[in-house]
């Protein structure tokens, strides 16, 4: 499983709004035989590239996958026909699928068809590695990733409002991972109208982002073609989580992060810090708006991961207690996933 872990991970940035699943395919002598992960949508699944690596040698073999195999037909053919037609012995598989097409039926059609399936082997680790997608099927919504970069002092920008570079080439290049893990990206019209950014990726191996501005951009801005958005922010990711984004990306600027902050709409914040001081209390902050008023009213959440990038630090947080799952259903069209 640790291997079916790590070839998920290496196609993190391609394969959405398929999830990002690893394979790997064990004879009865316990050799690895065949390795597969999810390809791009319309693409072939891990368990199929599994299969085909192994070739007749699957036959009586055990099938080791991070997510449930799919049993309907989406854009490709069901993986459980494909486990069974090879004749696999036993799936050990470490989630169930959320997803209302799949949802335990591929694990319940395995077992009515003799082969022995076991679930639950590192849970915890693919769970978290599958996150996203898992918010997505379970919720309707994509995941809201709020990437955030400042100083040891708190300031996101100098008064004059220029803030490039805060921090280092490194956590830079780690942002635009971010970004390609990402499938929309939300930016305010002041920052288009400011900085002008394109959002694309760069430095890392991906797909741009869909790029929504929250507000009207300029004509000859280099952000389009985008998403202008004037509507609720609610909406917006209902909208978005229908369009089939798995995960989506807040870049700023401030006022922004306080809006979709107050409405508890983000599932993670990623903050890049600094070795650097403003030394002063006229800096640009991290969020816009009045502080809490008293120790009480702190917002608090839960370190999830701290790791040094270059000479900055990356610091994941989320929430301390998790907003419920939106009443508007899952959503999943199968065109979008498998």
């Amino acid at each position: 499983m640790a291997t079916a872990f790590d070839t998920a991970a290496r196609v993190r940035t391609t394969t959405s709004p398929n999830p990002w699943v690893g394979a790997v395919l064990v004879s009865a002598a316990g050799e690895q035989i065949g390795v597969g992960a999810t390809q791009p949508a319309g693409g072939a699944h891990a368990e199929v590239l599994a299969l085909g690596a192994a070739r007749h040698a699957a036959r009586g073999a055990t099938l080791v996958v991070t997510l449930e195999p799919c049993s309907h037909h989406g854009r490709t053919p069901p993986c459980v026909d494909a486990v069974l037609a090879a004749g696999v012995r036993r799936v050990i598989v470490a989630v169930e699928d959320p997803d209302p097409l799949v949802a335990g039926q591929g694990i319940a059609a395995l077992r009515s068809a003799g082969v022995e399936v076991e679930v639950g082997l590192m849970a915890a680790e693919v769970s978290a590695q599958l996150e996203p997608y898992l918010h997505h099927r379970r919720t309707g919504r994509p995941y809201v990733v709020c990437k955030l970069a400042a100083t040891l002092d708190g300031g996101t920008a100098a008064p004059d409002g220029s803030s490039q570079w805060i921090t280092g080439i490194e956590a830079r290049t780690d942002v635009h991972r971010l970004r390609a893990e990402s499938d929309a990206i939300v930016v305010g019209a002041g920052t288009v109208r400011s900085d002008d950014p394109s959002l694309t990726v760069r430095h890392v191996a991906g797909r741009d982002p869909l790029r929504v501005v929250l507000g009207s951009a300029p004509a000859t801005a280099r952000v389009h073609p985008c998403i202008e958005w004037t509507g609720d922010l609610d909406q917006l990711l209902i909208e978005l989580g229908r369009r089939g984004v798995i995960q989506v990306m807040i870049e700023g600027g401030s006022r922004v992060v306080r809006s979709f902050h107050d409405q508890d709409l983000i599932d993670q914040y990623v903050v890049y810090i600094a070795p650097a001081l403003f030394a002063g209390n006229d800096a640009i902050p991290l969020i816009a708006g009045p502080t809490a008023p008293s120790i009480d009213g702190l917002w608090r959440g839960q370190f999830a991961d701290v790791r040094r990038v270059g000479a900055d630090l990356r610091v994941e947080v989320i929430p301390s207690t998790r907003r419920p799952a939106h009443e508007g259903g899952h959503g999943r069209d199968h065109e979008y996933g498998g």
